[in-house]
């Protein structure tokens, strides 16, 4: 699973030209479902996301979490982030998990960050998303989580 986490002002996403999801303060996760991905793997990356100190303390440190300033985090599915393009100029989308094994696995991810105690909205699963953003900083972190990984080996 592969998780690009971006800590925004605010965010936004919208189908057809209508809001679905938006937040104020806190976490925009793009989130990439791949083959072998587990249930393990995206609770993992679920507790990352709500437990990341990203956000600034009294001192000025990141040492708060989304979860610690009260804030949302807007889940948006978005399959692209597995495209390859080691070989030619195409991406190549083979290591992203079939629609309906992704999907499931992509609301697990999304309903673990809920369970942890943090507001999430959603984009729509396979919907053609515009997905609006401030984002804070900037502050942007890559989570991949192989499928080989279980455990807390990288923690």
């Amino acid at each position: 699973m592969i998780v690009v986490v971006q800590r925004v002002s605010r965010a936004c996403v919208r189908v057809d030209g209508r809001p679905v999801g938006s937040i104020g303060k806190g976490l925009l996760a793009l989130a990439a479902v791949e083959e072998g991905d587990t249930e393990a793997q995206a609770d993992w990356c679920a507790r990352k996301v709500a437990e990341a100190r990203i956000f600034a303390d009294a001192a000025d440190k990141m040492n708060l979490s989304v979860r610690d300033i009260e804030g949302s985090v807007l889940a948006v599915s978005q399959f692209t982030l597995a495209g390859d393009l080691r070989k030619g100029t195409r991406p190549s989308f083979s290591h992203a998990a079939r629609p309906e094994i992704a999907q499931p696995l992509f609301e697990h991810f999304a309903e673990a960050i809920g369970r942890l105690g943090v507001h999430v909205e959603k984009g729509i699963f396979q919907a053609m998303m515009e997905v609006e953003l401030v984002n804070d900083g900037p502050v942007t972190i890559i989570l991949r989580r192989s499928p080989g990984q279980t455990g807390e080996e990288v923690a």
